[in-house]
């Protein structure tokens, strides 16, 4: 059954994951934006979707350009979990797996990682 949860609590769950970057990563972290979607409209079922230029493939001509994008999908989060504790997992292991791609690392990597 999935979880019941406020979007504003959700939305909690999202910053703290992001208070959990070690200090280095949040210091390189550049021209990206993390946003809580309900779904994906495309494909439902994703936990998470990363839009944007990885900042190992930007190039001196990077510029001018709107933040990447980091969407973390609440639904999909909810109806996987039984718990808040789950929720409180699924949203740290996606939250970090988003901000791999915005380093430039491919999902076999993440996943090799324990954060697939």
């Amino acid at each position: 059954m999935p979880v019941e949860m406020s979007r504003e609590r959700f939305e909690e769950l999202v910053s703290e994951a992001l208070d959990e970057v070690p200090p280095e990563f949040a210091k390189a972290m550049d021209n990206v934006v993390v946003l809580v979607e309900e779904f994906n409209d495309e494909a439902p079922d994703i936990l998470g979707l990363y839009h944007g230029i990885a900042l190992t493939e930007r190039t001196s001509s990077y510029g001018g350009v709107l933040p990447d994008r980091i969407s973390i999908y609440r639904q999909p989060i909810l109806a996987m979990c039984e718990d808040e504790d789950e929720v409180v997992e699924e949203v740290l292991i996606t939250v970090v797996h988003e901000l791999g791609h915005h380093f430039g690392i491919d999902d076999a990597r993440l996943h090799e990682l324990g954060w697939g």
